[in-house]
């Protein structure tokens, strides 16, 4: 039987397997998510990663940006 995760569990700062994880969604997906989230950090070109704060905030306001 797995725990539910809460919020304060992720860490602050979410990598694409967070994202699918939160989600429900494939890896793949998750980095569709996280680019039309607008909630990137710069990192270099090989790294995505999302605000884990933001990205909740993002999704309670109804993600309205997801494709």
């Amino acid at each position: 039987m797995s725990k539910t995760k809460s919020i304060d569990d992720y860490p602050l700062v979410l990598r694409a397997e967070d994202v699918a994880e939160i989600t429900r969604v494939s890896k793949r997906h998750a980095y569709e998510i996280m680019t039309h989230s607008g909630l990137l950090i710069p990192m270099d070109s090989k790294s995505k990663r999302v605000p884990r704060d933001a990205f909740f905030q993002w999704l309670q306001q109804g993600a309205n940006q997801v494709i």
